[in-house]
């Protein structure tokens, strides 16, 4: 008695795409605890010193610009972001989860640059989209005082804006340390002694090329971005945006690299 084989219905195959890569690491993104918690004390910590601005000013700080003066809080929101790019990448290592998302994308990079790409759109919309809250709410209490001003006036919009521009590329270096590192202890503590308070030490060398250098160090040229009136001793906004953007690849760069070669 003889058997007809039954033909079997191939596999069906799935093929990476650089759509559903990002579609993952955007669903990685938003499900954690961590991130929501985060982005809302990044947020909630600029607004409320933008507020207190508000509500205390009695015309002391009048030499301070408007947007700087209402957007002081960014110092304490960048730690929160800078802590948030950490834990996007270390902090898979941390939970061994990176082993699987290496084996569901074997070439890896793609990996690394949709992480940073999502981390990018989302930190850059709520950094801009604060700014602009902080700086309307802010407008309430500062109506009939010299830092009166409207987000039709000149530069207003283009301040806000190279303000989270900046937070959101600083965020983006603290996300290539994590990456590079694959410790987010390591990596906080890079980022607050390499990019915060290194420049501050070099800066009390007694040498001009070294406060010249320190121009063009993250903090620095992001202290050129957010301004109506150009900050004395910075470098142009445009060079400074581009000087951020130089660090953060630069950094992004040298964590690929280290992912190509070295074993999870």
């Amino acid at each position: 008695m003889s058997t007809i084989a039954t033909p079997t219905k191939p596999a069906a195959t799935y093929r990476l795409s650089t759509t559903g890569i990002l579609r993952s690491e955007w669903h990685k993104l938003r499900t954690l605890r961590s991130t929501w918690i985060t982005l809302f004390t990044a947020a909630a910590l600029v607004i409320a010193v933008g507020i207190t601005m508000g509500v205390t000013y009695d015309g002391d700080d009048s030499e301070i610009d408007t947007v700087v003066f209402t957007l002081l809080g960014i110092q304490l929101s960048q730690i929160c972001l800078a802590v948030l790019g950490i834990l996007v990448t270390a902090g898979e290592y941390s939970t061994g989860m990176i082993r699987a998302s290496l084996t569901a994308v074997p070439r890896r990079l793609p990996v690394l640059w949709s992480k940073a790409a999502i981390f990018t759109a989302v930190a850059f919309t709520v950094s801009w989209t604060t700014n602009v809250v902080t700086f309307l709410t802010a407008q309430i209490w500062l109506s009939g005082t010299d830092k009166e001003l409207s987000l039709t006036d000149d530069g207003v919009l283009g301040a806000l804006t190279g303000s989270a521009a900046a937070l959101t590329l600083l965020s983006l270096i603290a996300l290539g340390l994590g990456a590079l590192l694959r410790s987010v202890p390591g990596a906080i503590g890079a980022f607050v002694a390499c990019v915060l308070i290194l420049p501050e030490v070099l800066g009390m060398l007694p040498f001009g090329a070294v406060e010249s250098a320190l121009r063009h160090f993250p903090v620095q040229a992001a202290g050129s971005l957010g301004s109506l009136t150009r900050v004395e001793n910075t470098i142009a906004p445009g060079t400074a945006l581009v000087t951020l953007a130089l660090w953060a690849a630069a950094i992004i760069t040298t964590a690929s690299l280290q992912l190509k070669r070295r074993d999870v």
